[in-house]
């Protein structure tokens, strides 16, 4: 066995509690009668073909149309990345080459603007000042562009489980009389069904809309749904944009996946159980940390709050979020989704059982335990989340994709000041975008780079020299 199965091996043996993707949890009844060595076959007589289907895949995804209320579904085997950027190609109105997009929205949509040649206009979050996060956005405060914008591109919900009030917005489309397609990224929303979660973006009349199923529901990691409704967008050109983005060559165990979790997000059942023991967590530890709850609907731009998301903050228990996440992996087997400076996330999917909630609540009381006794000598130094504090938004001089294809040089970060940026720049996860590229390095962003410190950046190419490419002007 060569390293990375050597890898995975040792990881899996330490048999950690996971709250974070994919949605399964590693748990083989998602599976059972799957033969995943004979099921992986190529598009061979009988098995139909992805991107001309008219047997068992057309089948599957119209099924999975009926479940989600889509009038039209289609498989994706390469992630919801290609889904966001699918929509952006499926466009025809682009005489103004302008999209309205979400500053706070996943990386993928911004390679979407490379690779369509789209001019974003962006509309801003709002920041909450507990968690120093874009968790919601205001309508009211937005100057959507209706008239010139060949889409409106969303997120809904956040990575956190946070919603915006997306009804208002087809709303006001509807109450101007417009036929502006609306997009919407439900990437980590795959789950909406039902009354135990909000709405799903299919349900209030979005579109395009795009799941990906391996984050909370069952299906295989790189798989996810596009479903469409409606005459806004043609079916022509998006069913062509995917053949362009996806693999002539689909993994029908991806396939076969994502049929299944169609039939499992069903089973209402299990959500239910996971219900009742998160709402005991929060009865539990709720005094202990600063827990995003619904309590916070109908602030700072939060219209609804998805409870499988247990976004917790640590300012004020007094020990910084990173060394939470060490005393939970070492004392409790506790993998989170994600962690900053100052917040956790803990991302319940359709895998996880009552158990699971029970030793994440006993880990969480620990911790504020231990946190009482340490608290006062670790958290002396300790500073919040920047990342995501409110800046000026910076001036976009080029587009995404004439920035991508411009000559570029590597300069030292420092020397970056008021140059035209090369590439985008993200914490992953979640994958927000710090500066996207074609924008202008303001005093802001550079300070918050300069001050950068350990994590995982996507697409910053100098980090470990402190570097940066910018674009060749002139």
């Amino acid at each position: 066995m060569g390293d990375l199965g050597e890898g995975l091996s040792r990881y899996q043996k330490k048999g950690f509690c996971s709250f974070h993707t994919p949605g399964h949890k590693g748990r083989q009844e998602f599976f059972n009668g799957i033969d995943f060595l004979g099921y992986d076959l190529t598009e061979l007589p009988g098995l139909d073909m992805l991107h001309s289907p008219q047997g068992i895949i057309a089948e599957a995804q119209k099924r999975s149309a009926e479940i989600f209320g889509a009038e039209e579904t289609f498989f994706l085997i390469n992630g919801g990345t290609v889904g966001n950027q699918a929509m952006f190609l499926t466009l025809e109105n682009t005489a103004t080459k302008r999209v309205v997009v979400e500053r706070s929205s996943h990386r993928s949509v911004m390679s979407a603007l490379v690779l369509s040649g789209m001019m974003p206009d962006y509309v801003m979050p709002t920041i909450h000042p507990d968690f120093n996060l874009p968790l919601g956005l205001d309508l009211e405060k937005q100057q959507i562009s209706w008239q010139v914008a060949a889409a409106c591109h969303v997120t809904y919900p956040t990575y956190y489980g946070t919603g915006f009030e997306l009804s208002q917005l087809l709303d006001e489309r509807t109450r101007l009389g417009i036929n502006t397609p609306i997009l919407v990224d439900q990437a980590h929303g795959s789950h909406y069904l039902g009354l135990l979660f909000p709405p799903s973006a299919l349900k209030l009349g979005a579109d395009l809309v795009l799941h990906s199923s391996h984050k909370t529901l069952s299906s295989l990691t790189q798989s996810a749904m596009l479903h469409v409704q409606g005459n806004r967008v043609s079916r022509t050109r998006l069913r062509q944009s995917l053949e362009l983005l996806q693999s002539s060559s689909p993994s029908y165990l991806l396939l076969a996946s994502l049929e299944r979790a169609g039939e499992f997000a069903q089973d209402f059942g299990r959500w239910e159980c996971l219900q009742e023991e998160v709402a005991e967590l929060h009865r539990k530890v709720g005094m202990s940390f600063r827990i995003l709850s619904q309590k916070d609907v109908g602030t700072y731009g939060i219209h609804t709050v998805d409870w499988s998301k247990v976004l917790i903050n640590t300012l004020e228990l007094g020990v910084p979020a990173p060394r939470c996440v060490e005393y939970l992996r070492e004392g409790f087997g506790i993998e989170p989704e994600l962690w900053d400076e100052e917040n956790i996330l803990f991302m319940l999917g359709i895998g996880n059982t009552p158990e699971d909630i029970r030793r994440l609540t006993k880990g969480l009381e620990s911790l504020a335990s231990f946190a009482h006794s340490v608290g006062s000598t670790e958290s002396k130094g300790q500073v919040g989340n920047d990342r995501f504090k409110t800046l000026p938004l910076p001036h976009l001089i080029l587009s995404p994709r004439d920035a991508f294809f411009a000559h570029k040089r590597q300069v030292p970060l420092k020397e970056s000041l008021g140059h035209i940026v090369g590439e985008t720049i993200s914490p992953y996860p979640p994958g927000i975008p710090i500066v996207v590229m074609g924008e202008q390095m303001t005093h802001e962003i550079l300070g918050m780079l300069l001050t950068a410190g350990e994590g995982r950046w996507q697409g910053w190419d100098g980090f470990e020299n402190q570097t940066i490419w910018i674009v060749e002007e002139g």
